[in-house]
């Protein structure tokens, strides 16, 4: 998804900017109607599936932009016709932006990324980072949390980070519906955030490193604290890979489609 800093940037960017809308998808298509992408003289930003359809829609962009045209529909055949085999039929609306419209634009995207459901990442270490990394372009609002600030400062820039002695309290303040990934440096904050995301009852997901031996302690630990804790919520392990490689990397891909599954993103 295209975020409304990387939005804001392009426009400054360029002079004149066309915007391009799937408006109509018949049968198969790479991308749904909604879907946006920005075409400037030399550059552009974001996608409508790629192949000939994005090269001819780019090409009659940039035609629009020589014209000083307003607007132009196109409809395309995805087959052999233009070197695609999708097999639908795509209809795009190209409008050339102002400024105002340009503004107004970033405004929307701003709005839309606050309605985004809400992943807090407990944890910036090696996985925590990764995952943060995996998610930063997913349609998801991400924050990583830590009370270390030499492994904030090691989180890529763009992504919203947020240092903390009391991470508890985000868990208590999240909207509903939130998303809780718990992988810290320490075994007892990792029960302690777990149970907190757990009292809530109203996560996505809750989901927390470790093994079945650390699921088994937790459970054993949870127990003890709050008979009425609803463990069967608890994701743990996380991440479980049908491949031996444990690397942080890895490991961030298959918690992010845990994710994007339990949040029923599409």
């Amino acid at each position: 998804m295209i975020r409304a800093d990387d939005l804001e940037q392009f426009f400054a960017m360029q002079k004149s900017v066309v915007q391009i809308v799937v408006k109509q998808v018949r049968g198969s298509a790479p991308r749904d109607s909604g879907t946006k992408m920005y075409v400037a003289t030399t550059a552009y930003l974001g996608t409508i599936g790629g192949g000939q359809l994005e090269y001819r829609a780019i090409r009659a962009a940039r035609s629009l932009l020589k014209s000083r045209e307003a607007s132009k529909n196109l409809t395309m055949p995805l087959g052999p016709e233009i070197g695609q085999c999708c097999g639908g039929h795509v209809s795009l609306e190209l409008h050339t932006l102002d400024r105002s419209t340009s503004a107004a634009l970033v405004q929307d995207t701003l709005h839309h990324e606050h309605t985004l459901p809400n992943v807090y990442i407990f944890g910036a270490g090696h996985v925590g980072r990764a995952l943060a990394m995996a998610l930063q372009h997913l349609p998801l609002a991400v924050c990583l949390i830590d009370s270390r600030q030499v492994e904030i400062d090691q989180a890529i820039s763009g992504i919203p980070t947020k240092l903390t002695p009391l991470p508890e309290a985000d868990i208590r303040h999240a909207p509903p519906g939130s998303a809780y990934v718990i992988l810290t440096h320490d075994h007892s904050l990792d029960f302690q955030l777990t149970a907190e995301a757990l009292k809530r009852r109203d996560a996505s997901y809750v989901g927390m490193i470790g093994s079945k031996t650390k699921r088994a302690a937790f459970m054993h630990w949870a127990k003890e604290i709050d008979k009425n804790l609803n463990t069967k919520a608890l994701t743990c392990p996380i991440g479980t890979t049908p491949v031996a490689n444990k690397a942080p990397a890895v490991i961030a891909a298959f918690v992010a489609t845990e994710l994007l599954t339990a949040l029923s993103i599409q």
